[in-house]
């Protein structure tokens, strides 16, 4: 019985290697590489004017993403517009007060009109007041739990419809350490960082079928302008005792800096992440895990 044999070009090396072989895996590289590609989305970032939410809106326009962002004055979407213009980034910026359902309708429907639909949301904008539990008023106590817990549920139910519609959708709640921790002087931080973890998790169970991803970042202490006193040189020489605190309670011995979680956020909101739903990741340098050091 006669045998054929077919013969390609793989069979053959070239330089010591296999042609085809090689294309292969660039080509299966360059697959990778664009899954984390936003080409071609639209993300809408609250509160991103400046601090975590720039930053993560920023790294969504190096991805290829529009950048869409609010703030609840004026003046402090100019200043935003102006940081994004200086970055070479095209943004879009609308002034809203996320706690106002009514507002925040109006927001997602301007942006579909004048932009498109929104395919990444990340709900980013927040408060904390840092008052012992005692001292804390009702009304200061409900404040951080609105902006905090009931604005992420207000955003998140105004894009999820057209998500819906169009067949996938990405949804980024910026939570906190104190999403697992509580610590002294910010009872309602804690409680709605808790909450907005698990409205995560519910998000995820509600939407997945319709192809949504709704996921958490849980940033450790990150330094920014705010954070910076705390970080300052004392007059003899030593640290801050706060800075000290953190530095022993973070295996990475660091501050963490915004650009920290531009990587999980891009990830998050890319295709890379289409089988992740529900958990909340993490950047903090490791304190989540670390019981601390061992005293000398």
């Amino acid at each position: 019985m006669a045998v054929s044999y077919q013969i390609c070009a793989m069979d053959f090396p070239v330089n010591g290697r296999f042609a085809n072989r090689e294309q292969e895996k660039e080509r299966i590289k360059m697959a990778i590489l664009d899954s984390f590609s936003l080409e071609g989305k639209i993300a809408l970032v609250t509160g991103a004017s400046y601090g975590i939410g720039f930053a993560i809106a920023s790294a969504y326009a190096e991805a290829g993403a529009t950048i869409v962002f609010n703030d609840i004055k004026q003046e402090l979407v100019d200043k935003g517009m102006a940081a994004y213009a200086e970055k070479g980034i095209k943004a879009h910026g609308y002034v809203c007060d996320v706690t106002n359902e009514e507002q925040v309708n109006e927001l997602v429907k301007k942006v579909e009109e004048e932009v498109g639909v929104i395919d990444i949301l990340v709900n980013n904008a927040g408060i904390i007041k840092r008052i012992p539990m005692c001292d804390m008023t009702a009304a200061e106590f409900r404040q951080v739990i609105d902006v905090d817990l009931n604005a992420p549920f207000i955003v998140s139910k105004a894009v999820i419809p057209s998500m819906i519609k169009k067949g996938h959708g990405k949804i980024i709640n910026i939570c906190s350490m104190m999403s697992e921790l509580g610590r002294e002087t910010v009872s309602a931080y804690a409680a709605a960082k808790g909450g907005l973890k698990m409205l995560t998790k519910n998000i995820a169970s509600e939407y997945g079928e319709f192809n949504i991803q709704c996921n958490g970042i849980g940033p450790g202490y990150i330094a920014t302008p705010q954070t910076a006193p705390l970080r300052e040189i004392q007059p003899d020489g030593s640290r801050h005792p706060f800075d000290q605190f953190i530095i022993a309670k973070t295996p990475a011995a660091r501050w963490g800096e915004a650009t920290d979680l531009q990587g999980p956020a891009v990830f998050l909101a890319s295709d890379a992440s289409n089988f992740v739903n529900g958990h909340v990741v993490y950047v903090d340098g490791g304190i989540l895990a670390y019981i601390g050091k061992q005293p000398q």
